[in-house]
This record gives structure tokens, C-alpha cells and sequence, in this order.
């Protein structure tokens, strides 16, 4: 059964993803349309939080594949235990001496010696997980062709086992932080959205949503501080995951209103800035200046 928008809404919220209305859409139509949902925005505006928040929607398993430079099909598909496989031919030359290799062969390279990784881990189980393939812009080209390949497919060639077809046909979500330009074939394969820093209301209700102890009042403050610093000419603007490590650091020490607390506010910006030059940007009549927007 497809979920509408507004239940996808609703059922990721449960599962403490704020989303918007666009995002939910975007959500909707790949289960609807059975495509993998590409995402795209800046780091720590909450991409990766989409697929765990998606397998907590369906109370399934969450598969990740991390992508980096140098990945290679073997990474990321499958390999032989090749320790089990160098031991089980030396029993063999030790319980039959006259066995043939090629019985051998048929016995090291089944099942029992595969080591399945993330692709084939999700094209093989009986309730489809959600795949979640993190940061594809920073394998290289070549990967990603291969990846196209298994996405239009749904199944792998292993030399050794033959071809393997998809079981059940995962839900996909890849994410890229944009360090370089994906390939019009994976894109056109996938359904896009791009996630934006969320706005002030929506990014007090997802500090709410994970720390009750703030209250309305003080998650909005801090939405709205945040906003402001997101503004300033930073190296590295903070994401939502720095918002709410703020938050709880705010709540911590019992600060209720940031307009009260400058000297804290101040002091537990580190949460927030996380380089050399941008915490000597923020001196403390700059968070004065800003503290004094926070309405």
C-alpha cells in the first residue's frame, strides 16, 4: 500500500523526521513509483536521517553502503572468505589426498564461503530494507556506472554462483553533499530533491520533537539564533545535528531563555562552530549583536 503525503508526513514525524511537504511528496512517489530517491544539499541537513527515519516507517532493516574514494565492487557487493577457503583446502589435502581440485573448487566457492555486502545483502532478503547509499558523489565514476547497472537491473553477476536476482526490490535513498557532479544516467534513474537547511519553524519543531525538555519557547530562540549564525560568512555553516547537540547542551545547563544567558550562550557555541576561523569570527559582542535579533 502507497502512503499519501500526508501520512508519510505524519508516520516519518513519528519516527522523529521533521519533513516537509515537498520532501514527503518526494517520498510518496518513490514508493508509488518504486524508484530510488536521490538526495541532494549540503552536509548535516539531515539526508542520511531520510532512510533511518524510512526504516523505522516500514519496521525494516536499515542497509548502508558508505561511499569514498577507491570504493570497489568488492566493498560493496561481495568478497570470498578467503581465510575459510585457504583452511578448508588444507583439510581437504589432509582427509583425502587424492580429491580433485575441481570437486574443491565447487565446495569453497558456494554460499557457505560468500561474504555479502551491502548491494547484496539488500537484493537478498525476503522483506525489502531500505538501502541507504551514503555520499555517492565521492566514489568515482566508475562506481557509479556499475551502481546505475544494479539499480535498472536489480541483479548481480558472481562468475563463481551465477547470475543472482533481486529477492525483493529495496527502497533506495542516495545521498550527495555535492563534491561532484553525478551522471545525467544516475540522475535520470532516480527521482531528486534537494534538502535545504530547514527554516525557523520547522527546525524548532524538530528540536522539540527530540528534546521535549526544551519547550516551544527556547527550541524557537534557538531556531531562530541558529538562523542568524547560518548567515554570518562562516567556513562551515552548522547543520541540524550541530543544532540540536546546542540544544541539549542549552537545556543541560538549565538556560530558558538565550536573551537571560549571553555569557552560556557564548560559551556553548562550539557546538556550533567547528573551525579555528570561525570560532575567532564570533566574539562576544558578536553574539551580543545577534542575541539582540532573537526576538
Amino acid at each position: 500500500m502507497t502512503l499519501s503525503r500526508d501520512q508519510i508526513a505524519a508516520r516519518l514525524a513519528e519516527a522523529g523526521y521533521i519533513a516537509d511537504g515537498e520532501l514527503a511528496t518526494a517520498v510518496s512517489l518513490m514508493q508509488l513509483l518504486k524508484r530510488p530517491l536521490l538526495l541532494e544539499g549540503e552536509a548535516g541537513v539531515g539526508k542520511t536521517e531520510v532512510a533511518k527515519a524510512l526504516a523505522s516507517v516500514h519496521s525494516t532493516e536499515l542497509i548502508r553502503l558508505q561511499c569514498y574514494e577507491g570504493l570497489d565492487q568488492a566493498a560493496a557487493l561481495y568478497e570470498w572468505n578467503y581465510q575459510r577457503q585457504l583452511l578448508a583446502i588444507e583439510a581437504h589435502k589432509v582427509e583425502a589426498g587424492g580429491v580433485r581440485m575441481a570437486d574443491i573448487e565447487d565446495q569453497i566457492f558456494s554460499e557457505k564461503y560468500l561474504l555479502e555486502r551491502p548491494l547484496l545483502a539488500a537484493i537478498r532478503r525476503e522483506r525489502p530494507p531500505v538501502l541507504l547509499i551514503d555520499e555517492v558523489d565521492r566514489a568515482d565514476e566508475e562506481f557509479e556506472a556499475f551502481l546505475l547497472e544494479l539499480l535498472s537491473d536489480w541483479q548481480v553477476s558472481i562468475p563463481e554462483l551465477g547470475t543472482i536476482t533481486a529477492v525483493s526490490i529495496p527502497h533506495v535513498v542516495l545521498t550527495s553533499n555535492g563534491t561532484r557532479e553525478l551522471s545525467d544516467a544516475l540522475r535520470r534513474r532516480c527521482l531528486y530533491h534537494y534538502v535545504d537547511y530547514p527554516d525557523v519553524d520547522r527546525e524548532a519543531r524538530i528540536i522539540t520533537a527530540h528534546l521535549p525538555a526544551a519547550g516551544a519557547s527556547l527550541s524557537l530562540q534557538i531556531a531562530r539564533m541558529v538562523e542568524k549564525i547560518r548567515k554570518e560568512e562562516l567556513r562551515k555553516v552548522p547543520g541540524v545535528a550541530e543544532t540540536l547537540d546546542w540544544a541539549a547542551a542549552l537545556v543541560g545547563l538549565d538556560v530558558r531563555d538565550l536573551r537571560e544567558a549571553p555569557e552560556a550562550v557564548h560559551e556553548t557555541l562550539m557546538c556550533l562552530l567547528k573551525t579555528r576561523e570561525d570560532k575567532a569570527r564570533f566574539k562576544p559582542e558578536v553574539t551580543q549583536r545577534l542575541l539582540g535579533r532573537v526576538a
